[in-house]
């Protein structure tokens, strides 16, 4: 099946959707997860004084690291017990962190519940993702075996058992056909696609029909509107003026770019620094376009120094949600 670099596709298998005779959310008891549902509230409600940032902080208390925050603040399985809990849910405000002073708003009920079976569960701390090696988890065994096809049906069929969620019927073969052009795509399939895929549904003709829809031009089309929308595209500039711009080889570039399956590397510098690269081609000069898809101003009265502060920091912050997240 033809490989997708930009972007990994999961094609909808038979059963994916869901029906429910109990739509309960995840248990209470669930684990509690330190990066994912712990470092978050810390992070918020806590770091700006007791966190890495020691600008300013005059106490030895940090709660981003496990070693100072058993030291000073946390006893592991005993949150009755521990500094941390006794001060978040204090009735003297006097006591009570964050103190009011600091203008932090104070933990709700759901958060100090999250807190308190956290260090009941022993404290522990991980790592950010971000920071920890890739490893490649092992499928879960579950009881229908038949209905996970693959490694991604196993973990959803587990999650499901967990919260008592029972999957729908296998999709028939005209909803399954519909569903996969309307994915990739983003348009109901032609009726002769939906014929031929009918005529003899099988993961072969699965398989040939998935190949198909990404051989289509449309796919590129499809894919390019999620990206554009990342990088803030616009034909226009923006601002109070809104002066239409050309920048209709850019989108072009896009849409090429995923139907031809462009490697993420080649496409992430060919946007950042097409125009720098050596022998720069017309076709990376192109991408390099990405560098003026920011809001500008042709106001004659405007400062010159300020809107440049204004554009780098524009440039800074979507390379940034875009690349790194």
């Amino acid at each position: 099946m033809k490989a997708v670099h930009l972007f990994c596709f999961v094609a909808v298998s038979i059963g994916c959707s869901f029906t429910s005779s109990s739509r309960g959310a995840a248990p209470d008891a669930s684990p509690i997860d330190f990066a994912r549902d712990v470092r978050p509230i810390l992070s918020k409600h806590c770091f700006a004084c007791h966190g890495p940032d020691r600008n300013g902080q005059d106490t030895e208390l940090r709660l981003d690291v496990r070693d100072s925050a058993l030291e000073h603040a946390i006893q592991p399985n005993s949150a009755e017990s521990s500094e941390l809990m006794q001060r978040i849910t204090a009735d003297d405000a006097e006591l009570r962190m964050p103190p009011a002073t600091s203008k932090i708003p104070p933990l709700n009920d759901q958060q100090i519940d999250v807190l308190r079976r956290w260090i009941d569960g022993g404290a522990a701390y991980t790592t950010h993702w971000a920071y920890r090696p890739i490893q490649k988890p092992n499928p879960p065994v579950v009881d229908d075996v038949a209905w996970a096809r693959n490694p991604i049906d196993a973990f959803v069929r587990a999650e499901n058992a967990l919260r008592q969620v029972e999957q729908a019927a296998p999709a028939d073969a005209h909803v399954l056909a519909r569903r996969i052009s309307l994915d990739l795509l983003g348009l109901p399939p032609d009726r002769q696609t939906v014929d031929d895929y009918i005529r003899q549904p099988s993961d072969a003709t699965y398989e040939q029909l998935v190949d198909s829809l990404l051989a289509s031009p449309h796919f590129g089309e499809r894919m390019a509107v999620l990206w554009l929308d990342l990088v803030r595209f616009a034909d226009t500039c923006g601002y109070h003026g809104d002066q239409h711009r050309e920048l209709d080889v850019y989108r072009d570039y896009v849409i090429d770019s995923f139907n031809h399956n462009r490697p993420f590397d080649q496409f992430t510098i060919q946007q950042l620094a097409g125009d720098l690269l050596p022998d720069a081609s017309t076709e990376t000069q192109i991408a390099s376009g990405y560098n003026r898809l920011l809001q500008t101003t042709e106001e004659g009265g405007a400062q010159p120094k300020e809107y440049r502060a204004i554009y780098d920091a524009d440039r800074v912050r979507n390379v940034s949600t875009v690349w790194l997240g």
